[in-house]
């Protein structure tokens, strides 16, 4: 039996690679670092099927150096170990550290990323993590330090049109059954933006017709996934498609859907973690100040799920799910900080007003610093108007209130603070 087509068309070089040109094009950071043949400790983040594990192997065949694999759902710490001895054993004077590469490293504990932190700090191993989930929540914080994180993007509509166009005419399987792509949107659909789930789909509507003539349409594409709907994620990456599906369910207060595409996703083998981290997500950006109380009750769902373990587990998340999705909505805190943001990015690093500067010194006194400053507890109400904001932007709103019933009390009370200054 031959190999699936997502691993006979894998990159061998650089030159090969699509996508990710902000990185691996000329002059790009990584490509540079490649063909220079010194590389540093780096972790790849990005969604499934966008090319992290194909840059570990491109290394790994560019490098005259030892080059070791550990996957993070099947190693532990004696397996971290064992290669770390390796490595050591393997390692001569003047030559560049032995590669350690983690697949899906977010899914290492703590102690397993401890017992690499050593090995990373002395140089016994060149460090290259992947993973799907944000490092600075999944990775330690000593370890995330002595990294340099590279993100990758989904891929775009015109990288994956040259995927298949590559896959139809130079994969030696596929060139045998003359295959012509009528119409691309509903691979490109489904597949969004993960090359191997694109190629996935393309196998499977190739395999499931007869004759040395295939011609793709979108609607074949459609009936083929309907009847085998898990089939274009053969290797359970997460379902990003559905994900969205689940989000927006929730987001649109339809408690039914959103139930739904959460048993999609447990038939499919998401990992339940995943689940609860992005019902904590959504507490916050979608229901937000409208109900503060769904951020407690998804973040005691999250805690539920380590606690209990599966299949247990999806009670709360059940629970927590209804919850967010009959609950009003408000993103006036996720549309605040985007805001603020974009107006730190515009105006730059403004200075301090002097009133609100610590004054921890004499000389600091001297000049000013924390003068005028009115501590709010002394005055009635524990308010008193002053200017927080730098003098350059002393005007500027971030805050907009959106008026549900829990919002409109925190907005009539800013009302009776500041006046006009929050008037809408």
């Amino acid at each position: 039996m031959s190999e699936p087509l997502a691993e006979r068309m894998r990159p061998r070089t650089l030159d090969d690679y699509v996508g990710q040109q902000h990185l691996v094009g000329k002059d790009a950071v990584l490509r540079k670092m490649i063909e220079s043949g010194h590389i540093s400790s780096f972790i790849l983040w990005g969604p499934p099927g966008v090319g992290k594990t194909t840059l570990a192997q491109i290394i790994a065949h560019r490098l005259d150096t030892p080059f070791y694999t550990l996957s993070a759902v099947t190693s532990g710490v004696k397996d971290v170990r064992e290669v770390i001895e390796k490595a050591k054993g393997s390692r001569f004077f003047g030559t560049a550290s032995p590669i350690l590469f983690i697949d899906e490293i977010h899914r290492f504990s703590k102690s397993q990323q401890d017992s690499l932190l050593g090995a990373v700090e002395r140089g016994i191993v060149t460090l290259i993590g992947a993973t799907t989930e944000n490092p600075s929540f999944e990775v330690i914080r000593p370890l995330l330090s002595r990294c340099q994180l590279y993100v990758l993007k989904s891929l775009d509509a015109d990288d994956m049109s040259r995927l298949l166009q590559r896959a139809v005419t130079d994969d030696p399987e596929m060139s045998k059954r003359h295959v012509v792509l009528k119409e691309t949107a509903a691979m490109m659909r489904y597949s969004g933006g993960d090359a191997r789930k694109l190629l996935n789909i393309l196998e499977l509507v190739v395999e499931s017709e007869s004759g040395d003539e295939v011609v793709i349409d979108d609607a074949k594409v459609v009936a083929r996934l309907q009847q085998n709907p898990l089939a274009y994620d053969k290797g359970g990456d997460m379902h990003y498609d559905i994900i969205s599906a689940f989000i927006k369910s929730i987001r649109g207060s339809d408690p039914d859907a959103a139930l739904y595409w959460m048993a999609r996703m447990i038939e499919g083998g998401e990992d339940p973690q995943f689940i609860a981290r992005r019902l904590v997500i959504s507490a916050a950006e979608d229901v937000g100040l409208a109900n503060p109380n769904a951020l407690l009750l998804a973040n005691a769902a999250f805690d539920a799920v380590m606690k209990i373990g599966w299949p247990e587990g999806r009670i709360p998340l059940a629970e927590a799910v209804v919850y967010l999705a009959t609950s009003p909505k408000s993103n006036s805190a996720y549309n605040g900080i985007a805001s603020a943001l974009d107006l730190v990015r515009r105006t730059g690093n403004q200075p301090v007003p002097l009133h609100l500067r610590n004054a921890p010194t004499s000389l600091m006194k001297q000049l000013g610093y924390h003068d005028g400053y009115k501590y709010s507890h002394d005055y009635p109400q524990h308010f008193v108007r002053q200017q927080y904001m730098p003098d350059a932007l002393r005007d500027e709103r971030v805050w907009h209130a959106q008026h549900s019933p829990s919002e409109e009390k925190q907005y009539q009370w800013m009302l009776h603070l500041w006046g006009d200054r929050f008037r809408e």
